[in-house]
């Protein structure tokens, strides 16, 4: 009897936390275990301070958990093949072959560490064109530690290649009725919101990288004063779903509003704390949501876009980074703006003053947002060119396609992949007493 053994593929990641990562790691896995082709183990990894608990809040991820690796165990075997679904400064080669994955940053640069990271691996996966450009083009002076000199030149040496983030058209998509009962917008009395998805993120105004502040900005100073006026739901936090995450966001919002005292301003809604899956569609599909908008500085990727997308309605979104791979301009509403150095108040260990993103300019983005309130028929059959397109084109079928036949073409040949003779099993025969 002949049995395959199959290649050990470990595969490091944060699968269980709520966050943009997570998503990814579990796109991923789901996607190398269904292909049946590998001995696959996870190592749990944390995510910044994102909470835990993910797949047993969501039953049809529990399955990952029969997948986790012992520890103990890794060091008796070696992978064939080694991921690692983190920041590139963090990757660190254990495998016989061994993969990074990465959103990338959301910038013009990053940090001499991430190119080494990059460069001890055999090839780096990332999410968009846009995160491929980035490390393509960095580069470093190489300094001689004792005399400083230069002593050559820092760059990425190893492939960097496209594997998109799919999306699960059978769950995000155009519905005519909620599947849940999470989503209840009875407060809001406004029939024409504008609906935003994202943290508030380290900066002060006009420089957190969801840039929160100049959206909220723009919004005001666009509808202000009118007859009629739309609404702003944001669907956002700092980072979880504590109390003291929704006081910051509300605070930094009433801070706007207090800017604005004797004017007539349209309303802004907050919805704060943790959705499934099923309850973002939900929210998507509400019939007094609209739209989605996004001032975003950089996107290594931009998820949420790519989802509210499939339902139809209209997009405006900063005309750079990422989402511009899914969003069509022929079909969405792409902003002009120009590229800045990123500020002091939003710079950390992975993001540097020295690098350049975007801001929107304000002309721009507040005649985006009139401009879809105003002609709402004309965005709308636009945005559904935009579903028919990224349901054809980012697709988790295509995501996984794209993974397995990459897969193919550029793993080696391990030795676990013979066919190993096993003796045939005599079972002796039991005589009737």
């Amino acid at each position: 009897m002949k049995k395959t053994i199959k290649p050990f593929f470990v595969i490091s990641c944060p699968f269980d936390t709520y966050s943009g990562y997570g998503a990814r790691s579990r796109d991923v896995v789901k996607s190398i275990i269904e292909s049946d082709k590998y001995e696959v183990k996870l190592v749990a990894q944390r995510w910044g301070e994102t909470p835990w608990g993910f797949c047993k809040d969501h039953p049809e991820w529990e399955f990952l958990y029969d997948y986790e690796h012992n520890p103990m165990e890794q060091a008796k075997k070696q992978p064939d093949i080694w991921m690692q679904i983190t920041i590139p400064n963090e990757f660190r080669p254990i495998g016989k072959y061994n993969i990074g994955c990465t959103a990338g940053i959301e910038a013009t640069s990053c940090k001499g560490e991430w190119v080494e990271g990059i460069n001890r691996m055999n090839e780096t996966w990332v999410s968009s064109k846009f995160a491929k450009d980035m490390f393509d083009h960095v580069k470093f002076e190489k300094r001689d530690k004792n005399t400083q000199q230069v002593i050559g030149e820092l760059k990425v040496e190893k492939p960097i290649n496209i594997i998109f983030e799919g999306v699960n058209t059978d769950l995000y998509k155009k519905i005519s009725k909620p599947k849940t009962k999470g989503i209840n917008l009875s407060n809001i009395k406004e029939q024409f919101c504008y609906l935003f998805v994202g943290h508030w993120m380290n900066g002060v105004h006009g420089h957190d990288r969801k840039n929160v502040g100049v959206l909220i900005k723009e919004f005001i100073e666009t509808f202000k004063n009118r007859n009629s006026m739309p609404a702003l739901i944001l669907k956002c936090s700092k980072g979880n779903n504590s109390y003291t995450s929704k006081d910051a966001v509300l605070k930094q919002i009433n801070g706007y509003i207090r800017e604005y005292k004797g004017h007539k301003i349209p309303n802004i809604y907050l919805l704060h704390g943790e959705f499934t899956d099923e309850e973002m569609n939900d929210l998507y599909n509400h019939t007094k949501v609209k739209a989605m908008v996004s001032f975003t500085k950089g996107e290594g990727y931009g998820r949420p876009l790519l989802e509210f997308s499939l339902t139809g309605k209209p997009v405006i979104a900063s005309g750079w980074s990422g989402h511009l791979d899914f969003l069509n301009p022929e079909f969405t509403t792409l902003v002009k703006g120009q590229l800045e150095n990123v500020h002091d108040s939003a710079a950390n260990d992975w993001l540097l003053k020295e690098a350049r993103w975007f801001q929107v300019d304000a002309v721009y983005a507040r005649e985006s947002l009139r401009s879809v309130f105003k002609n709402y028929k004309l965005k709308l059959s636009n945005a559904k060119r935009q579903a028919y397109f990224a349901k054809n084109n980012f697709s988790r079928e295509k995501m996984n396609e794209l993974i397995d036949n990459h897969l193919t073409e550029v793993l080696p040949e391990f030795s676990a992949q013979l066919e190993l003779t096993l003796p045939e099993l005599k079972i002796p025969k039991l005589k009737k007493v």
